[in-house]
C-alpha cells in the first residue's frame, strides 16, 4: 500500500499551523511516506514551490492542492482540490489568484477543468438531523457530478463511521481516509493548542486546557488501528495519490520584452543605442572602448538580455526625465558594464575606474542579471507606477515577503496568551540580547541567570517550551523592499497573486521560489541620501542663476577635499561614523580612489589594514608587491588587496585566466568549496607555471588570495557609493547654507541630529532660524 497523507496545512495558513517544510518532509521521509499533499487555506503562498522541492529531494511525491470555498446552489462548503497534473496545478493558481482577490469560486466555473484536479469533501461530525443531513449530503455529491469527487473521512468522524459506510455502500460514492495534521510530532499538541489560543487573541491555561492531540503525522501502524473498521479508505487514499502526477517547470527563464515596433529586434535596438551614445559619452572614440562594447553586446545577445538592458534604462530614462534623483549605479557590479553606463542605467564609466564587466555578467557562468537602482526614497513608487502602467497591471508585481514570530517577538505575544506577570517578561527580555538573529534555545544557555530564573516557576517552563516551538513560524505578509517582478505574460500564468496595499499585485511566491519559477526581479531601492542631494539641488537652482548639475561636478573639488581632510563629514553618506571621520583625517585623502579605498575597507575584517593603507600612501611604510607585475593592478591601493576585482585581475595576469575564468575563481575562494578549490588552484598554478613565474610565487600568490577573499569587497558598488558621498561632501563644501537648510529639514523630531548639525552650522557662523510655520 503507498502511504500516503492527503491533508496537511503549512504555517504559511498563518497561525493554523506549525508544519515546517523541511521539518515536515524530513520526518515523512523517516516514516516511509510515499506521498504528501500540502493544502494550504485559499493560497499556495510561500510552501507550494519548497514544498516540490523539498519531496523531490526525498523521493516522496509531492501533491500540491488547497483549500477553498466553493459556492453550489448560493451556499459555500469547503473542498480539498488536488492537481493532478500540471494543468491542474495552474488551475489552482487562478484559482486562489482570484479568491485572494475578493472572487469567489463557484462550482460551475471549475467545470472546464474537472478532469485536473480531485475534489474531496471532508465530511465534519452530524450536527443536525441523521436523514436531513444525508439528503443535504447527497444534493452536493449530485451538485458534483462529472468532477473526481471523494468524501474525506477524518478520525474525528469516527462515532459516526457505520451510518457513513452504510450511505458510502449505498450510493457507490467514492471515500478517502483523510486525517488533519497542523503539527509534525505527536508532542507539539500542547504547543499547538497555544497557538490556537494565540490567533484569536484569548487566554491560555496550560493547567485546564483541552486539546486535539491526533493532529500530527501518523505513522503506518497508527493510521492502520485508527482505520481499522473501514481499511478501504487507506487503499483509496493510495488510489488518489497514483492520480496526482505532478511535473513543475522550473528554471525557466521568463523574461520580460522590452515594447518594440512590428520587426524590430531588441538586439538591434540595444546595439544602435549604444553607439548613438558613444559620441555623447566619449570625445574620443578608442578602439579600446569599441572592442569592450562589442564584447559586451555579444556576451548580452548570447545571453538572451537585450530586453532586460533595455526595460531598466527606460525607467531610469523615466525617473531622470521627472526630475527623480537616480544613484551613480551599484548592486549586482552593473557599474562594471560599459552597455550600462552607455544607456545612462549607470553614470560611472568602467573603463575609467577599471572596472570588469566579468564581475556583473559572467559567460562561463549563466546566471539572471541583477542590476539595483537606487532612487529618491520619496519618489521611488512613482517610478514603479510607471512601470505597472506601461507593461501592464496584470504582468507586473511586488513581492512578497513573511514576517516570522522571532526569540523576542514570541516571548511577547505568549506571555500575554498565558498571563505571564510584567515583571516577569521584564527581566526575561532584559537577559536576551535585542539584535541578535540567534534561537532561543541558544541565546538561553548563553544566560546561566535567566536559566536559573526560569528552572524555579513551571509556567515559565512551559512559556520556553511552547516559545521554542512557535520561534520562526510565518505570522503574517508584507511586501519586498525593493523587488518588483516584470513578466511577458500575465503574471497568473506563472505564480498567484493576491493585492497589495498600493494597489499593485503581490506575488504569493517570495523572492526564491519566484527565481526558481524563473521569473526575473528588478530591483526598486529607495535611498534617502539620494532626496537628500535632489532637495539641496532644488534649493540651490531655485536661488542661483546658474543650474546646479549634480552630475557635472568636478571630482578634484579643494574645498571638498579640505572637508574630508578634515572629518567634518556629518550628513555625509557612509562617511559620517566617528570611526571613519578619524580615518580621513589620518588617511587626508587626496583623489576618489582614496574614498572608494576606505569605503571598501571600513568593515569587520579588513579594517585591520587600513593603518597600512595609511602608512604607505604617506611614504612611512614602503609599498610592497609579490611580484612586479602586480604593481599595476595594485598601485592605487599602495599593494593592499581591496577589491575582488583585483583578485580577478591576478588570474588574468599571472595564470591567463579568462575574466569569466578569473570571476569563478572569485567565487570558489569566497565560498571555500573545496573541491572546487583545488581545482582552481591547480589551474592558477598551471597558468603561472605556462607564464614562468617560478612555482613557489604562484603558490604565495593563491595562498595571499586565498587568505584576503574574505576581505574583498566589490569595487563596482565601492565605486557608485563613494561617488554619493562625495557628491554630499561636495555639495556641503560649496553650498553649506542649502546643505544645512535641508538636512535640518529632514532630521525633524530627532532632537540630538538636530542639536548636532545646528552646532555646526553655528560654528562656521551661519545663523538658524526657527522653521516657518
Amino acid at each position: 500500500m503507498t502511504l500516503a497523507q492527503l491533508q496537511i496545512k503549512s504555517s504559511f495558513s498563518f497561525l493554523k499551523s506549525m508544519v515546517q517544510i523541511d521539518e515536515l518532509v524530513q520526518q515523512a521521509k523517516n516514516l516511509n511516506y510515499d506521498t504528501l499533499a500540502l493544502t494550504d487555506e485559499s493560497v499556495l503562498h510561500g510552501g507550494a514551490i519548497s514544498f516540490y522541492q523539498a519531496c523531490e529531494k526525498a523521493g516522496i511525491k509531492p501533491i500540491i492542492g488547497m483549500e477553498a470555498s466553493i459556492l453550489i446552489e448560493e451556499q459555500l462548503y469547503s473542498f480539498l482540490l488536488l492537481a493532478k497534473n500540471e494543468s491542474g496545478y495552474k488551475e489552482l493558481i487562478q484559482l486562489s489568484s482570484l479568491i485572494q482577490q475578493g472572487g469567489v469560486c463557484q462550482l460551475d466555473g471549475l467545470r472546464e477543468a474537472s478532469e485536473n484536479f480531485i475534489l474531496v469533501l471532508p465530511i465534519s461530525p452530524l450536527i443536525e438531523e441523521q436523514k436531513e443531513w444525508f439528503d443535504h449530503l447527497s444534493r452536493i455529491v449530485r451538485a458534483c457530478e462529472g468532477f473526481s469527487l471523494y468524501l474525506g473521512i477524518s478520525p474525528n468522524t469516527g462515532d459516526f463511521w457505520p451510518m457513513l459506510q452504510e450511505w458510502v455502500r449505498k450510493t457507490k460514492q467514492k471515500a478517502v481516509a483523510l486525517p488533519d495534521v497542523r503539527y509534525v510530532y505527536k508532542n507539539d499538541a500542547l504547543a499547538y493548542s497555544c497557538l490556537e489560543k494565540l490567533a484569536i487573541g484569548d487566554k491560555w491555561d496550560p493547567s485546564a486546557a483541552s486539546f486535539d492531540k491526533h493532529l500530527y503525522l501518523r505513522n503506518e501502524q497508527e493510521l492502520k488501528q485508527i482505520y481499522q473498521n473501514w481499511p478501504e479508505l487507506l487503499e483509496e487514499a493510495s488510489s488518489v495519490a497514483k492520480k496526482c502526477q505532478i511535473e513543475l517547470k522550473l528554471d525557466q527563464r521568463l523574461l520580460p520584452k522590452y515594447p518594440l515596433a512590428e520587426g524590430q529586434r531588441a538586439d538591434d535596438y540595444l546595439e544602435k543605442q549604444c553607439h548613438l551614445a558613444l559620441s555623447k559619452k566619449y570625445d574620443n572614440i578608442t578602439d579600446v572602448i569599441v572592442d569592450r562594447l562589442h564584447y559586451e553586446l555579444d556576451v548580452i545577445h548570447s545571453m538572451g538580455f537585450s530586453d532586460y538592458f533595455l526595460i531598466v534604462s527606460d525607467f531610469v530614462r523615466y525617473a531622470k526625465e521627472s526630475n527623480i534623483m537616480v544613484g551613480p549605479g551599484r548592486g549586482g557590479s552593473a557599474a562594471g558594464s560599459l552597455v550600462a553606463y552607455l544607456l545612462g542605467i549607470t553614470n560611472v564609466d568602467p573603463l575609467e575606474y577599471g572596472l570588469l564587466f566579468e564581475r556583473f555578467l559572467n559567460p562561463e557562468r549563466v546566471s539572471m542579471p541583477d542590476i539595483d537602482i537606487d532612487f529618491s526614497d520619496e519618489k521611488r513608487d512613482q517610478v514603479i507606477q510607471y512601470v505597472s502602467e506601461k507593461y501592464g497591471v496584470e504582468q507586473v508585481a511586488q513581492i512578497i515577503t513573511f514576517g516570522t514570530f522571532a526569540a523576542r517577538s514570541i516571548l511577547r505575544e505568549l506571555s500575554k496568551t498565558m498571563e505571564i506577570p510584567d515583571s516577569d517578561l521584564y527581566y526575561i527580555l532584559k537577559k536576551l540580547p535585542k539584535e541578535s538573529n540567534e534561537k532561543l534555545a541558544v541565546l538561553l544557555k548563553k544566560s546561566p541567570e535567566l536559566i536559573d530564573y526560569v528552572k524555579h516557576s513551571e509556567k515559565l517552563k512551559i512559556l520556553f517550551k511552547v516559545a521554542n516551538r512557535l520561534e520562526g513560524l510565518p505570522r503574517h505578509h508584507s511586501t519586498h523592499a525593493a523587488g518588483v517582478i516584470i513578466s511577458d505574460q500575465p503574471l497568473t500564468k506563472y505564480v498567484p497573486v493576491m493585492p497589495s496595499q498600493n494597489q499593485m499585485l503581490l506575488t504569493q511566491y517570495p523572492m526564491n521560489d519566484l527565481e526558481k519559477v524563473g521569473l526575473l526581479k528588478f530591483d526598486f531601492l529607495g535611498l534617502r541620501n539620494l532626496t537628500l542631494i535632489e532637495r539641496i539641488c532644488s534649493q540651490i537652482n531655485h536661488h542661483s542663476t546658474e543650474p546646479m548639475e549634480i552630475d557635472a561636478i568636478p571630482f578634484d573639488d579643494a574645498n571638498t577635499f579640505s572637508l574630508l581632510r578634515e572629518g567634518r563629514t556629518n550628513g555625509v553618506f557612509q562617511l559620517e561614523s566617528q570611526g571613519m571621520k578619524q580615518v580621513l583625517r589620518d588617511l587626508k585623502p587626496t583623489n576618489l580612489e582614496d574614498i572608494v579605498a576606505v569605503n571598501a575597507l571600513y568593515r569587520p575584517g579588513p579594517m585591520q589594514f587600513i593603518s597600512l593603507f595609511i602608512n604607505r600612501k604617506h611614504g612611512k611604510e614602503e609599498v610592497h608587491y609579490l611580484h612586479p607585475d602586480l604593481g599595476p593592478i595594485l598601485a592605487k591601493t599602495y599593494g593592499v588587496l581591496v577589491y575582488q576585482e583585483q583578485i580577478m585581475q591576478i588570474a588574468n595576469k599571472m595564470a591567463n585566466f579568462s575574466y569569466g575564468e578569473a570571476d569563478l575563481l572569485r567565487r570558489a575562494v569566497s565560498k571555500k568549496e573545496k573541491n572546487i578549490l583545488l581545482e582552481q588552484k591547480e589551474k592558477f598554478l598551471q597558468g603561472c607555471q605556462e607564464n614562468q613565474y617560478p612555482a613557489s610565487l604562484g603558490e604565495e600568490v593563491f595562498e595571499w588570495i586565498l587568505r584576503f577573499s574574505n576581505y574583498g569587497f566589490n569595487r563596482s558598488h565601492a565605486v557608485a557609493y563613494s561617488m554619493i558621498a562625495y557628491q554630499l561632501a561636495y555639495l556641503k563644501a560649496n553650498y553649506p547654507l542649502a546643505f544645512f537648510a535641508e538636512m535640518l529639514s529632514m532630521q525633524m523630531g530627532n532632537a540630538d541630529k538636530m542639536q548636532s548639525y545646528i552646532r555646526e552650522a553655528t560654528n562656521q557662523s551661519i545663523k538658524i532660524l526657527p522653521p516657518i510655520n
